[in-house]
């Protein structure tokens, strides 16, 4: 039996040209002409690439510093000692600590959204892969969350980097805002993650790479984009 929509979805999809393909900032003006909902939907920005992700070499993973943060209020644990704790604190992180940071993960604590970590304390913090890896908590060099400079990767975080990661789908789905934000701040936060994904193309990927994009709202229907303009090197 087909999902009942709501009202408010119905008028949005009506706003929507499904057989087309539309410019980021055409469809950024539709996304925002729909009914806002009662909260403050997420926009996200979604993909398919042409790479395989069952080939270790064709992985793609990154972060984004988005322009103009991405509204959303980020927790911070930190796994450090001395003066990177210290520092890790005073940047605003909301958690640090080392061995009593590590028992509190594996008690299931898991109440924050970024984990960064020293290369120091790293050598006990892998011991927590099986408990924060399943839910992409796990600090990684590649995306900046294992530093000395603890206080930089808590900075960055909070002022809106955000991760992205391909799926065992070949997908890659990540926030550029909220819909209260204008028009050009999502436009420019897209671009920017647009962008960082194209960069983080593994050599071992042949032909297009960015097979499509979608843009939606949480509650919103899709907005299919045009990337004729994104494949062409």
């Amino acid at each position: 039996m087909a999902k009942k929509r709501s009202k408010r979805y119905e008028a949005a999809k009506k706003a929507v040209d499904s057989s087309r393909k539309y410019p980021l900032a055409e469809a950024v003006k539709t996304l925002k002409s729909m009914p806002p909902a009662k909260y403050d939907m997420t926009v996200t920005l979604s993909m398919h690439l042409g790479v395989d992700p069952k080939q270790s070499d064709q992985m793609v993973r990154g972060t984004a510093p988005l322009p103009h943060g991405s509204g959303k209020s980020v927790r911070v644990l930190v796994f450090a000692t001395g003066s990177a704790a210290d520092a890790a604190r005073e940047a605003g992180a909301e958690y640090v600590g080392f061995e009593d940071m590590i028992k509190k993960c594996v008690d299931g604590f898991s109440d924050f959204d970024v984990a960064v970590a020293t290369p120091t304390a790293m050598a006990e913090v892998r011991k927590l892969g099986k408990v924060l890896g399943p839910r992409g908590l796990m600090p990684n060099p590649k995306t900046g969350t294992v530093t000395d400079d603890t206080a930089g990767a808590v900075r960055e975080v909070k002022a809106g980097r955000v991760e992205f990661k391909l799926d065992k789908n070949g997908n890659i789905a990540v926030p550029v805002g909220k819909f209260s934000f204008t028009e050009e701040a999502i436009v420019q936060n897209a671009e920017t993650v647009i962008d960082a994904v194209a960069k983080a193309r593994p050599p071992a990927a042949k032909g297009v790479f960015i097979e499509s994009l979608t843009l939606a709202a949480t509650v919103t229907p899709g907005i299919a984009l045009d990337v004729s303009n994104l494949n062409k090197n």
